[in-house]
């Protein structure tokens, strides 16, 4: 498996999206993109259709939560969309994942890469004990939701790039670890609260990261992503 970056197109309407991709306008430069609530809320499954014709793949950043049912059979509609990678929060419990990779798989047995969402890299440990009332540390909750999610038979989970190392080495090499938070080292965090540059993903074993305003917002957005791969693929 081949790292990848992944642009979050964290856009309200096609047109914003659209303006952002026609930068890239090299065949090899085509970006792996994320479609995010903002964007699919906004302009609905044919936002994906018009992408991928584009000729990206596409992650489908929609986290769904909810009892199993309801979560399978909105699997079951996503998986007629022509998508690489979408996700589930792995604190729905494993039952939960396990209805959506149900849901996901077609008839002919394909199906989309299928990750967990472990704990948002918004959240910081005090965040996490003072709100989430749950008071183990960050570590031992992010590395419990991924054991869980291999144990339901996801591909992989998203996590801190502070945390892909850890996965891997309880999970698996082939377990797959998605990780945002990443910001390069001249750049502003935002409001994530655990982050890292691309190239210390790399150094620490992320197979993707996700990566946003830094590029959307570039006032050079075509070579701040060729900086990224650069950085994290070579």
């Amino acid at each position: 498996m081949g790292k990848d970056v992944i642009v979050a197109c964290d856009f309200s309407s096609k047109e914003e999206v659209f303006g952002f991709l026609d930068k890239f306008s090299n065949e090899e430069q085509k970006p792996f993109v994320k479609i995010g609530m903002e964007l699919f809320y906004a302009e609905g499954p044919e936002i994906v259709r018009e992408i991928k014709a584009r000729g990206h793949k596409i992650f489908l950043d929609l986290k769904l939560y909810d009892i199993p049912n309801t979560v399978m059979k909105a699997m079951k509609v996503l998986s007629t969309l022509d998508i690489d990678m979408t996700n589930v929060h792995a604190s729905g419990t494993s039952a939960m994942m396990e209805a959506a990779i149900k849901g996901l798989t077609r008839a002919d047995g394909s199906r989309p890469i299928l990750i967990g969402v472990t704990m948002l890299t918004s959240t910081s440990e005090e965040r996490m004990r003072n709100e989430l009332l749950i008071n183990e540390n960050i570590d031992t909750v992010v590395m419990s939701y991924a054991m869980n999610s291999k144990k339901a038979g996801l591909d992989g989970v998203v996590c801190s790039p502070l945390e892909a190392k850890k996965v891997h080495e309880i999970c698996g090499k082939n377990f797959v670890t998605v990780t945002p938070g990443v910001r390069f080292a001249d750049g502003e965090i935002g409001d994530q609260v655990r982050v890292m540059t691309p190239a210390q993903a790399k150094e620490i074993g992320s197979d993707y990261i996700v990566v946003g305003r830094p590029i959307t917002q570039a006032a050079d957005p075509v070579g701040a992503y060729l900086r990224c791969v650069a950085d994290f693929v070579g």
